[in-house]
């Protein structure tokens, strides 16, 4: 990370990582999102926000997607960010489909600032194109806001920091703090939007949501210590498979998939 990158962030919440997959690996990542669509639907994707709908266990039904997650550069732009105490907090996989409607914004911060962190982050999200995104599609839209400035309700941000369209080609990847007000813009559009969406927190700090469980086989049983670190801050629905597992014993694919489903309802996630 250059010092003017490192100021680009402290001015404005977000970096640009440019291209960060391409090729055969932009190929790959592609058809494992559709393969998870196609093969996970009834059971992990649900309807959220205005128009998405999501599979924020995608780690768990699609492995391959700890590439993306721990994606060297993007590991290197989040310990310049964040120092060296990052794991893992929720990869959601979305998709926007075609829309005739009206604009739509859902303007938010996932989180709150931390005061007590040099760049206010408590939580960064990693936001990954899979699809090419531009005026004439759904995009990620944020209202670019400095380190220094007053932290203003939403009105008010918009106001000061206006609002920044994110567009460009399939493998784009962006890094922002999540507690930066953004939004998915709705567009009308005859093109569908696919994104992984990967957040990342402190290991000394509160996990993020219980969106993700933690698959065992990264923070228990993988043979790397480091991986195991990284995810190994384990949330409540973690915590509730894991109880399941101890009372039932190994699930079965489909049994695993209908034992999530039923956590995110516990949980408060997605109705039943």
């Amino acid at each position: 990370m250059t010092p003017e990158e490192r100021d680009f962030f402290r001015t404005n919440g977000y970096i640009s990582l440019g291209q960060l997959v391409d090729g055969d690996e932009l190929t790959r990542m592609v058809e494992v999102f559709d393969r998870d669509r196609a093969e996970t639907a009834k059971d992990h994707w649900y309807r959220f926000g205005h128009w998405q709908t999501v599979n924020c266990d995608a780690l768990f039904t699609s492995p391959e997607f700890d590439e993306l997650i721990r994606h060297p550069k993007a590991m290197a732009y989040l310990a310049e960010i964040m120092g060296d105490d990052i794991c893992f907090s929720e990869l959601c996989a979305r998709h926007m489909g075609p829309y005739d409607g009206e604009l739509d914004h859902g303007w938010h911060r996932d989180r709150g600032h931390w005061p007590e962190h040099p760049l206010r982050v408590d939580y960064m999200q990693l936001m990954v194109y899979l699809t090419d995104v531009h005026a004439g599609t759904h995009c990620f839209s944020i209202s670019p806001e400095s380190v220094d400035e007053e932290i203003l309700d939403n009105d008010g941000q918009l106001t000061r920091g206006g609002i920044v369209d994110i567009h460009g080609p399939a493998g784009t990847g962006l890094l922002f703090n999540v507690a930066v007000l953004h939004t998915a813009t709705t567009r009308p559009t005859q093109a569908e939007r696919k994104t992984a969406q990967v957040y990342y927190g402190f290991t000394h700090r509160p996990h993020l949501s219980e969106d993700s469980l933690m698959p065992p086989a990264l923070w228990r049983d993988h043979p790397d210590a480091e991986t195991r670190r990284f995810y190994g801050l384990l949330n409540g629905k973690t915590r509730d498979y894991m109880d399941i597992l101890r009372e039932r014993g190994d699930l079965s694919p489909g049994e695993a998939q209908v034992t999530l489903r039923e956590l995110d309802v516990k949980h408060g996630r997605r109705r039943a």
